[in-house]
This record gives C-alpha cells, structure tokens and sequence, in this order.
C-alpha cells in the first residue's frame, strides 16, 4: 500500500540538502523505535520518496515555498503502515534538516494495474551495491544497459522477497523471468546534454556514513506480477529502507489516484 502524508510547512523558505534521504530515514527510523513496538524495531520492508512541494534552488539545497509539503510512504504492510501513523501522529511538529513540518492528514494512492511489463520511473536513486566499511565499491559505476545492471537488481530482489517471507522456495524458484531494460532514447538525450542520470549519494547505517552510486532513469521491468508488485510497493534495490529506489509507474495521471485515509 502506497500514501501520501501531507504536511503543513511552518516556516516557508526553509531548506534542505538536494539529496535529504538520509533525513527522512532517521526521521522515521527515530519514529518507529519510539513506538516501542518491537515487532517493528528491524523491519525493512517499506520506502519513501524525497519531499515533495514548490520549491527554489540556492547553493544550500531546496528551499520549500508551499504551504503543505507531501511524503509518498510505502510498504507492503499495512499493519506497519498504520504503526507508523499512529506514532507520527503523536507529534505536533517534526523536523527535516530546516524545515519544521506539521502532520496534517494521509491520502491513499490507487494502486495501478501492473503487468508482467511495466514501465517505471525512478522517483529516487535506484542504488546496486551495498559497500563494506571503508570500501569504495559502493560508488562503481555498472552502465544500465549491461546484464550485470539486472542481474544484480535481481539478485538483490529475489534475496529481500525471501527476507519478506510470504513466498515459499517452490513460489520464489519461479520467479526467473526478470529483465531491466532501460529507455534507451532518454540515455541518449542525458549524454547528449552532457548531463548525469548516476550520481553519489550519501547514506547513514549503523551511525556509519556511507556513499553509494544512484541511478535515475525511466526503463521496463519484465517479470512476474508478483515481483512488480514487490518493488513499486517496497522499492527496487539496495536501501530501499533508507528511502533508496522508490518508482513510480510511468505514463500515470497523478492527480486522479487518491482517497483520504483512515487508520
């Protein structure tokens, strides 16, 4: 299940990092350990995306001039899903980097239809690897339009399904049909202007920081219906927890796919 938690921003004009992830993660991480619940201390299977309202560019990073500022949150747990409200909830104003935010109210997104061919865009970093203490591997660059790029998206896939535990051995051995295939008309116009669609990004586990390559690109999944319906509600890749490869269906009409939400 997919929401969107509205804010109301307090202090217009405040600003936060371009790339405020990591924010957002110990935000949340923060909310979720306070509830005390500890059936949901290391639960991982859940994603988000940047924040969303207007915003200006300065050397500091995003300044938000909207009056509400909007968090896509989602996980293939609504029982978490609503842990996770509840506990929000609780608090009269939360912070991210400068901005001092108020809950407002939560809207559920329809979920699209999703086929065995789906064509995503990546609504944040989509990251391969998952680096060592002082290791630099994080930060490789592996081209989309190699099969490593996909196999190593499926590989992480199929190991965070099994992590998830709703599909037998039996159920998982049939999940072989994967495939990312990224839209190669977008790469062409990104080198063409000379500009990047794989960038460094920071991320923070176990206190430590870390810098890891994201890629943001549109391309086609080909795999079972299942496995899609895995990653648009749980994200694709590595960090998907730390607000890493969130997507979206390409090609949707956004303004026509929620409802408000109760919990």
């Amino acid at each position: 299940m997919r929401i969107r938690i509205v804010f109301i921003l307090k202090n217009k004009g405040a600003n936060v990092p371009f790339h405020h992830q990591f924010l957002l993660a110990q935000l949340v991480k923060g909310i979720v350990v306070r509830g005390g619940n500890e059936k949901y201390r290391g639960f991982n299977h859940y994603n988000f995306s940047g924040l969303k309202g207007q915003t200006k560019i300065s050397r500091n990073g995003l300044h938000f001039f909207s009056s509400r500022v909007t968090l896509v949150f989602s996980s293939t747990d609504q029982e978490f899903i609503n842990y996770f409200l509840t506990e929000l909830f609780k608090f009269p104003t939360v912070e991210v980097g400068n901005l001092i935010l108020i809950p407002e109210g939560v809207e559920k997104e329809e979920t699209p239809a999703l086929t065995e061919e789906t064509k995503f865009i990546c609504i944040s970093p989509l990251v391969l690897i998952v680096p060592g203490f002082n290791d630099s591997q994080g930060k490789r660059f592996i081209s989309p339009e190699t099969e490593d790029f996909s196999d190593m998206l499926y590989e992480s896939t199929m190991g965070r399904l099994a992590d998830y535990g709703h599909y037998s051995t039996e159920q998982l051995a049939e999940f072989t049909k994967f495939q990312v295939v990224p839209d190669a008309e977008y790469l062409r116009k990104i080198k063409e202007s000379q500009k990047k669609f794989a960038r460094i990004y920071p991320v923070y586990d176990q206190d430590v920081k870390y810098e890891v390559r994201g890629y943001t690109f549109p391309f086609t999944l080909y795999a079972a219906k299942e496995v899609q319906e895995f990653v648009f509600h749980s994200g694709l890749g590595a960090f998907t927890h730390k607000g890493l490869g969130m997507l979206d269906v390409a090609n949707t009409d956004l303004t026509n796919r929620t409802t408000r939400y109760e919990w």
